[in-house]
């Protein structure tokens, strides 16, 4: 079983993991403006594959959540001095479920910065008139397949312990004792995601279809652009 500060660790790790990753792109002229650009084609696009989780009575809240917060253009690791700072009180309060669930997000954060860097080195300027056929172009150019594949494994592991936490007795009212503590440290982003994520999956009342959904037609549309370039079927125009 890992430790709490085993899961500590590695929620840092991941921290500075995706600070390098937005300095090398801040070096660069535009990179960043070019990558809030390259994210906000992607979420549409998001939202075009999904659209019909979106608007599934049973699934709109989750898929909403999921498709903003976990597979989206948030960052939750901005600011990283204050989950450092918070993290003595996060590993005394929560649950290692808990923890496993920062961890996986802060992972997962981690590995789409390093990978919507990659794209924006790529694509430069066209993110800004970004098609279809050119986003497929530069992400067979970026290839890393491991990295898509994790990325994969990582939203399915963190839907699942987002559910798992919908489990555990009391949670809500931890959830509840953090908010005050984590105002004061500058992190009501984090603490908003946890409570969010935990009101959408217990309202949902079992993951299984949901993440099957998600990460099938995720995964079908990597072996797409991998394979020939494809700028797949749920592609924004």
């Amino acid at each position: 079983m890992t430790t709490k500060n085993a899961i500590s660790a590695r929620i840092v790790a991941q921290l500075d993991a995706a600070a390098g990753a937005r300095a090398e792109l801040a070096a660069e002229p535009h990179a960043l403006a070019q990558r809030d650009a390259l994210r906000t084609w992607q979420a549409g696009r998001l939202a075009g594959t999904h659209a019909d989780l979106l608007e599934s009575p049973r699934f709109a809240k989750t898929a909403s959540f999921f498709l903003s917060d976990i597979y989206g253009p948030k960052d939750l690791s901005r600011h990283e001095e204050a989950v450092r700072r918070i993290l003595p009180l996060m590993i005394s309060v929560l649950p290692a479920a808990g923890l496993e669930t920062v961890a996986d997000a802060f992972e997962l954060n981690a590995l789409s910065e390093s990978l919507d860097a990659a794209m924006v080195a790529v694509l430069g300027d066209k993110v800004f008139e970004l098609t279809p056929a050119d986003y497929a172009a530069a992400y067979r150019e970026v290839g890393r397949r491991q990295d898509r594949e994790r990325q994969i494994e990582l939203i399915m592991h963190l839907g699942q312990s987002l559910d798992r936490l919908t489990r555990k007795p009391f949670l809500g009212t931890t959830l509840a004792i953090m908010r005050g503590p984590a105002a004061a440290a500058g992190l009501l982003e984090l603490q908003s995601f946890l409570e969010r994520g935990y009101s959408a999956f217990r309202q949902m009342k079992g993951a299984a279809e949901f993440l099957e959904t998600i990460t099938s037609r995720e995964t079908a549309l990597i072996e797409s652009w991998l394979a020939n370039g494809g700028s797949g079927s749920h592609a924004p125009a």
